[in-house]
């Protein structure tokens, strides 16, 4: 059985419990170790059979999974963060299909979660945001016109720029050019939850000079928006005055008319 595993944003305690089970069970790993700690490698068993997909093709990298396959072996396919965003796995996935091999996915902890998490920060704040926007900068590999950072600018929605830190200046432009304001929040979290994890603010206006000046071309993610800001109104959630399935609202005190 093949499991694609996200191993989360880069600290190993941040797998998921299902996935570190998977991990401690494997007979095969074939790991991420451009973006993957190794010491998640720690909780493989004795005699594991460990490759670093890193230095590997897609077709290197199918003959392993295939090989242990056949061997009747439990296989781990370990991503960084989760899987689902930039994990480059539906190619991996069709090719388990063409080989009619059985493959299960188990979520991870994804970096755009992690980032948030470090700076304290809410990406859907009311009256602020309701939406966050998961995108990337194109670059070697391209993105469609309809999804430049310029277009999606325009919603002034909450953003998480994935792959983008060697393109810094060029954000900062398309973001500027899309219609936000040169004073708009941002914040650069770089290798989130690792020990080395640096977390800077600036303003749009700043972003590439910011980035340059801590020399970060990689391993960072590009928030942008007002969630970062001040300002914001508290959720209906908890309020006294708002009823939900599970609460009763409170009557609203009356109003002195003298």
């Amino acid at each position: 059985m093949i499991y694609f595993v996200g191993a989360g944003a880069g600290a190993p305690d941040l797998i998921t419990v299902r996935g570190r089970k998977l991990l401690e069970e494997a007979d095969v790993v074939v790991y991420a170790g451009s973006l993957v700690s190794k010491e998640h490698l720690d909780y493989c068993k004795p005699g594991c059979e460990i490759y670093n997909s890193a230095l590997l093709n897609l077709e290197e990298i199918v003959s392993i999974l295939k090989d242990a396959e056949a061997r009747g072996l439990l296989t781990v396919r370990l991503h960084t963060g989760d899987p689902s965003l930039y994990g480059a796995i539906r190619e991996q996935m069709e090719a388990m299909d063409e080989l009619g091999i059985d493959y299960e996915v188990c979520p991870g902890v994804s970096s755009y979660a992690a980032a948030a998490a470090a700076l304290k920060a809410e990406y859907t704040v009311p009256s602020v945001s309701q939406t966050l926007i998961i995108t990337r900068m194109a670059g070697r590999t391209p993105v469609p016109e309809e999804e430049s950072l310029h277009s999606l600018a325009a919603h002034q929605a909450s953003m998480a720029i994935f792959l983008s830190s060697a393109l810094s200046e060029e954000v900062q432009r398309e973001l500027l050019a899309g219609g936000l304001s040169p004073s708009t929040p941002c914040a650069i979290a770089y290798k989130v939850s690792w020990p080395d994890q640096s977390l800077l603010y600036c303003h749009l206006e700043d972003l590439h000079d910011t980035m340059s000046e801590a020399a970060i071309s990689n391993f960072a993610l590009i928030l942008v928006g007002e969630f970062l800001g001040e300002r914001f109104e508290p959720s209906q959630l908890y309020d006294p005055y708002f009823g939900t399935a599970f609460r009763h609202a409170q009557d609203q005190p009356e109003i002195s008319k003298e």
